[in-house]
């Protein structure tokens, strides 16, 4: 009987284009979870909460009986690697994708998030629509829109503009002028067949005009969850609205978030100031003014949507932000630097907070801005108090009491004061989301046991365990001790400019005083290193004297080995176009001193070349000199001769010749030769 009440669904083949993108991730992963039918079975159970088990155990049975969902689709990128599809395509050819599209069952296009893809959905659904009659079983084409297609339409009753549009008001939509494109493809999905359309957005930090405007909203998983059941369900109408419960202004949606993400500080700016935010593109700027109010009727109505935010991103922003984090990988770094004056804890800490992008914290700051916030908020009138804010009165009272102490202890605040002003930092939304480098501070024992250990409440309970419980939200996951001789920080403070010892600490008589009261309270049992040895955070120490870089790389490169990547979003617009320009001049004086190298080698070269040619002929000059003296000396021998046995006879026949004067002189002296030749 049982096997005859079981419905055999056959697994269905879902397609989804560009996979890899935020939306179709997510959406596919959460339908290659989900059984074939299962919304329906659950839809049919009647949520009655005795029946939940066994429906869950229906639904695990059904898991195992007909299979998972299985999710295609094509890549924008082919090196991408996922998990969760069956197969991933990276198409060649408009044929080879109307192939995969004929072997899958439903077939959903988003284009919300590349504009190239506007075109593609409108060319697959029209490839589609002339292969119906070849269809061996009923597909069904899902558009994934943008609500921008709603975006000029006028409120249904001008009188009250708070009723919300619904699936049944598609007709008379009237979309953003960027948006044209979008809606000519509802229009022809609808005409062809089904589709469905929705928008959710994230809102930045700054509130454009003045924020009233209200933006539809949909959290990704309920997203898919609405896909599931329009694949299961597959319902009549062709248009269909995805939004949450929620009708959230952009104010306060931008204010929940910088509360929970940010600085927890709003500023209204115009709006067109938002066309000179460079971080923003025209579809960010008209997706943060748009303003809908829109309700999901038919979702409510007919579909089994487990929703996870239901009641929109106000309401659910504590789960939310624990998702984005979780995401994104985006978890806080928290480091304390420690160590003797002098040593380099401030420039290693903004090193550090510049490589991690953290939050610099120095005690001399943390008083300054804590005492100016108290001075702002004792003068602001008490409608102008933000959630969690004391009152002027009460901020008058304390900043009174503590320019009373300062006075009393020479410019000096006490540790409990302090320690107050260092805990709220520590626990404000920037340090709690991104981390923090804590820049030497705790020094002694009890200050770090004052700032790190639990509060009040839990005392009881640390005194019969005899262990101390520490604030792990606010405790520092990596401690970096700096150490160095007393020598050398001497010497280091000895080289400094006047310029800069002026009025600082590092003038000789305080240096010296703060360097043995450092060294003093080190020395005791109970020291700050010790009190973060019980706390099992193990410092790193380090001997900054081994290697006196005032860029301190060897340093920081000991540290990130240590801490590890970086945690937090990369770089910002300007910073990349920043290192662009550093690469870029990197790269013209690295092909500069290129050129200078090749230009100095062909000088040597040519110089060589010179003193090559140069010794050959001086080597010449030399064999010819050898040549000429080998030449005289062989000759002497041979004019030896000629001056005795020639030349006198020769004389005389010259001179004979001169006197007679004969008609032909060389015969004449020929025959002279002849007759008074020696030999003869």
């Amino acid at each position: 009987m049982a096997e005859e009440g079981e419905r055999i669904v056959r697994p269905k083949r879902i397609f989804i284009n560009n996979l890899d993108s935020y939306v179709a991730r997510n959406i596919g992963k959460y339908l290659s979870t989900c059984v074939s039918g299962a919304s329906l079975e659950e839809a049919e159970e009647g949520g009655e909460e005795e029946e939940k088990q066994s429906e869950h155990e229906d639904v695990a049975d059904s898991n195992a009986r007909q299979g998972l969902l299985q999710v295609v689709g094509t890549l924008s990128t082919p090196e991408e690697k996922l998990k969760f599809p069956v197969e991933t395509y990276v198409i060649s050819s408009r044929d080879e994708l109307l192939n995969h599209l004929l072997e899958s069952d439903v077939i959903i296009y988003n284009i919300t998030e590349e504009p190239s893809q506007i075109e593609e959905a409108s060319w697959a659904v029209s490839a589609l629509h002339t292969e119906i009659e070849n269809f061996e079983s009923q597909k069904l084409f899902i558009l994934l829109s943008t609500v921008m297609t709603w975006a000029k339409s006028k409120p249904l009753d001008p009188d009250d503009p708070e009723i919300p549009f619904t699936e049944d008001d598609y007709r008379r939509r009237k979309c953003h002028l960027d948006f044209k494109d979008h809606i000519s493809d509802e229009k022809l999905v609808i005409k062809m067949g089904k589709s469905e359309a929705w928008m959710g957005e994230t809102p930045a930090l700054s509130i454009y005009g003045d924020g009233q405007n209200i933006i539809p909203l949909i959290h990704i998983a309920d997203l898919a969850s609405v896909i599931q059941n329009v694949v299961d369900h597959r319902p009549r109408t062709h248009y269909l609205v995805a939004v949450d419960d929620s009708a959230h202004t952009l104010e306060e949606i931008v204010k929940c978030i910088s509360t929970h993400l940010g600085p927890g500080k709003t500023q209204k700016v115009s709006k067109e100031a938002a066309f000179l935010n460079k971080e923003l593109t025209q579809l960010d700027i008209d997706h943060l003014l748009v303003n809908l109010r829109m309700e999901a009727v038919f979702l409510k109505e007919n579909f089994n949507i487990n929703w996870v935010s239901q009641t929109g991103i106000v309401e659910n922003i504590e789960s939310v932000v624990k998702e984005y984090k979780q995401s994104r990988g985006l978890l806080p770094i928290r480091i304390c630097i420690l160590g003797p004056p002098a040593v380099g804890k401030t420039t290693v800490s903004k090193l550090l907070c510049k490589h991690y992008k953290l939050h610099h914290i120095h005690i001399k700051d943390v008083i300054t801005e804590a005492i100016e916030n108290l001075e702002r908020l004792a003068k602001s009138p008490p409608e102008d108090e933000e959630e969690g804010e004391e009152g002027p009165e009460a901020s008058q009272e304390l900043l009174d009491s503590i320019k009373e102490n300062m006075e009393q202890n020479a410019g000096r605040l006490d540790d409990s004061y302090v320690i107050r002003f260092m805990k709220e930092k520590l626990k404000s939304m920037p340090c709690q989301n991104q981390g923090y480098v804590l820049d030497g501070y705790p020094k002694t024992y009890e200050q770090a046991k004052e700032l790190f250990n639990s509060e009040e409440g839990e005392e009881e309970e640390e005194s019969r365990s005899k262990a101390p419980r520490f604030d792990k939200t606010i405790t520092p996951d990596y401690v970096i001790s700096l150490d160095a001789s007393d020598e050398f920080l001497k010497n280091r403070v000895i080289n400094l400019p006047e310029s800069i010892v002026a009025g600082t600490h590092y003038a000789q008589d305080r240096f010296l005083r703060a360097l043995a009261t450092f060294r003093e309270i080190n020395t005791e049992d109970e020291t700050v290193l010790n009190y973060f040895d019980e706390a099992e955070i193990h410092p790193l120490h380090i001997d900054v004297s081994k290697d006196d870089d005032p860029q301190y790389r060897d340093v920081i490169k000991q540290i990130t080995k240590g801490v590890g990547e970086p945690r937090n979003y990369g770089l910002t617009p300007d910073e990349l176009a920043e290192l662009e320009l550093k690469q870029a001049e990197e790269s013209l004086a690295q092909e500069a001193e290129r050129k200078a190298e090749l230009e100095r080698m062909e000088a040597e070269e040519e110089a060589e070349k010179i003193a090559r040619w140069e010794e050959w002929n001086s080597r010449l000059e030399e064999v010819k000199r050898q040549e000429h003296e080998m030449l005289e000396a062989q000759s002497v021998p041979l004019r030896n001769y000629l001056m005795k046995n020639v030349m006198p006879t020769l004389i005389e026949g010259l001179n004979e010749c001169c006197k007679v004067r004969p008609d032909d002189p060389v015969d004449y002296l020929a025959e002279y030769l002849f007759k008074h030749n020696p030999q003869m």
